[in-house]
């Protein structure tokens, strides 16, 4: 992003015209703290490649949490991106992500809505 102070008028015309904002693929090379310092979005979605394998990894879940928690307190709504197993899902939704998008759920389709699954977990146990 070459120009970000044109890209945070345009955030903040968006919003006085009733428009929500995202920033997408947060944790990417171009997508991270530095643009976050220089404008606030109603919309953070995490990149695939920070979820992948988050419930394995220690150093995913802290920075995760820790980015939420800062997020929490900038009003600012998280999206998941890129869940493809149940553990992925499991570990975002006990972290108090509400907003999850990826293989697990549905596939992406052209011109058709895909047909939405709420993941099990071993057991009897929904995860809702």
């Amino acid at each position: 992003m070459v120009d970000t102070a044109r890209v945070a008028n345009i955030i903040d015309t968006y919003r006085r015209m009733g428009f929500t904002t995202a920033l997408d693929d947060f944790g990417a090379g171009h997508a991270g703290l530095n643009l976050l310092a220089r404008f606030q979005t109603d919309v953070i979605k995490l990149d695939m490649e920070l979820i992948r394998g988050i419930d394995t990894s220690m150093p995913r879940r802290m920075i995760v949490e820790g980015l939420v928690r800062m997020f929490e307190r900038m009003d600012i709504m998280v999206v998941a991106e890129g869940v493809e197993t149940l553990g992925e899902y499991e570990t975002l939704r006990n972290m108090g992500i509400r907003y999850i998008q990826g293989y697990l759920l549905a596939r992406p389709g052209f011109k058709v809505l895909p047909i939405y699954d709420v993941p099990q977990s071993v057991g009897t146990r929904q995860i809702a």
